[in-house]
């Protein structure tokens, strides 16, 4: 297994990411977050791209080319090499075998699952434009050998917390934890249950039990350690 402390380390950094853009390898992206169309409920200023961009996507497209994908099905993962899910709806069962067998057979996969997402949005719950509040990945992490849970008795409020050689933003974060032995796939954790790594057939699979480092909310730019922790994590997880 390849430990992300090491790939922490050897991840190149934003510079070097800005000068490989003509030849940067592709990304699929299945989230319900506005990364990539942005949050509005002006349809036509989604369409042309006229509506403010998501830091998140400028920023993962300095290594990458992002394809946005609404299904995981073979046909949609086929050709897909690397794939960020960012708190994704619940998928639905053949979604879930479709996406063990492509990690199976080699993909590399970087999802933030977060347990009780802070992120603000303008949509009402209930609004089928809004994103994914909780997490629901239980029948895929299982299958992985892990389990996420959430202390409801956290206290509410970013803090920053470390997992391996990196350090991340998180409010009201989830905490992985191994399942049984005998479960399928082979996964370590870290101290704190942030962050894990599976090593699934010939695959892997980087988990943060997070999505805090995905949003931003103050004014001004966004701080360079957060656009660093999260830089980091996506070249190390997807072997860029």
């Amino acid at each position: 297994m390849i430990f992300l402390a090491a790939l922490f380390l050897s991840a190149c950094g934003a510079g070097q990411a800005d000068q490989r853009v003509a030849d940067r390898p592709e990304v699929g992206l299945f989230t319900s977050l506005p990364i990539y169309w942005g949050e509005s409920d002006n349809i036509s200023a989604i369409i042309d791209g006229s509506g403010k961009p998501d830091w998140v996507r400028k920023l993962i497209e300095r290594r990458f080319a992002m394809q946005p994908l609404d299904a995981l099905e073979p046909d949609t993962l086929a050709g897909t090499k690397r794939l960020i899910m960012a708190q994704p709806r619940p998928l639905a069962p053949s979604e879930n075998l479709a996406l063990d067998q492509w990690v199976r057979d080699g993909g590399r996969l970087l999802v933030f699952a977060d347990p009780m997402l802070t992120r603000h949005s303008n949509f009402a719950i209930g609004d089928k434009r809004r994103q994914q509040d909780v997490v629901v990945l239980s029948p895929i992490l299982t299958r992985w050998g892990l389990e996420l849970f959430f202390d409801d008795e956290q206290a509410e409020g970013e803090r920053w917390v470390k997992a391996y050689d990196g350090e991340f933003p998180v409010n009201l974060s989830g905490q992985f934890r191994l399942r049984s032995a005998g479960e399928e796939g082979e996964c370590i954790v870290s101290e704190t249950g942030l962050l894990a790594q599976c090593q699934v057939g010939k695959g892997r699979v980087t988990l943060l039990a997070d999505a805090a480092v995905l949003d931003w909310e103050g004014e001004g730019e966004v701080p360079a350690k957060r656009t660093g922790a999260l830089d980091s994590l996506v070249a190390a997880s997807l072997d860029y």
